[in-house]
């Protein structure tokens, strides 16, 4: 039995709710939604899904983007929700000897970005959502410390996870990524209307930072579009939508409107990938649709 998820803090977490609710025998294999969706992903029938697309050969399946809803039976649980780990923790709860109530409460707020502007602009005074800032799947090479975590949560109280060497090294990078991350959002982003929109393609390599950083920047825009390459084939784009969510005045539904441009995710937030071919066809229906700001 294996576990499939997605790189980021939230499916961290399941991963940890999963690994001690069920008899995992493989590492865990950890891919990006858009795979998924294209096929490039080989789901066994002993799999289980977790804060991905559905996939028929899976045994379980937990997600709650709103472009997933699933139109067939399958075994799990789908719910729009804040997390897919707060599912797979109703889901195991009662198989599961050890207090995951607070770590599934802080993915549940970091994946929903039920943040303030203090927490926006501070992370580093908040541990939870600075340790969520050192997860990215921008980099294959940091598989390994993707599953450090797994293990450290799993094991560990929190504060003992925060001891780890790996994990402050990584949080005193990441205070420096952001403060360089904010630099460069002003330094290539541009206002059309309410609509925020930050180019990264000029640049050699993907800064990663601060993901709500922009919205505390650009007070004015209710949505932001983030384009840039993919760091591991730059023959693909990817275009990452949000909601601010300080500037509540977007009535876009993100997921469904980036389900027609190879994406998805959930109605205030969701990302597309696709060959830079298509940048001049899908690029300019993208932003028309983010600046009229209608219902779809």
């Amino acid at each position: 039995m294996r576990i499939v998820t997605r790189p980021d803090f939230d499916g961290v977490v399941c991963a940890v709710l999963i690994y001690e609710a069920e008899t995992i025998t493989q590492p865990t294999y950890w891919v990006e939604p858009s795979d998924v969706q294209k096929g490039l992903v080989k789901i066994k029938k002993d799999d289980i899904l977790a804060n991905l697309p559905f996939h028929e050969h899976c045994a379980l399946w937990f997600d709650h983007h709103f472009s997933n809803k699933p139109d067939i039976a399958f075994q799990g649980l789908y719910e729009l929700a804040p997390s897919a780990a707060g599912l797979v923790f109703r889901y195991y709860r009662d198989r599961l000897k050890r207090n995951y109530d607070e770590l599934v409460r802080q993915a549940d707020k970091i994946d929903a970005a039920d943040l303030s502007k203090e927490e926006v602009l501070h992370p580093e005074n908040y541990p939870y959502i600075l340790l969520s800032m050192t997860i990215s799947g921008a980099e294959a090479l940091d598989e390994p410390y993707w599953n450090h975590l797994v293990k450290l949560l799993g094991q560990h109280p929190f504060e003992e996870v925060m001891e780890d060497d790996q994990v402050r090294n990584r949080c005193r990078n990441q205070i420096q990524k952001n403060n360089d991350f904010k630099s460069l959002l002003q330094q290539h982003t541009k206002m059309e209307g309410a609509l925020a929109i930050t180019d990264f393609r000029p640049l050699a390599h993907v800064p990663q930072g601060n993901r709500f950083l922009s919205y505390c920047l650009f007070p004015e825009s209710v949505v932001n579009l983030k384009i840039r390459y993919d760091n591991q084939d730059r023959s693909k784009i990817i275009a990452s939508v949000g909601h601010s969510i300080f500037n509540r005045n977007c009535n876009i539904n993100v997921g469904l409107l980036l389900k027609d441009f190879e994406g998805g995710g959930h109605e205030k937030a969701g990302a597309c990938s696709f060959h830079m071919s298509k940048a001049s066809e899908y690029l300019p229906k993208i932003i028309q649709a983010l600046k009229e700001n209608r219902k779809n």
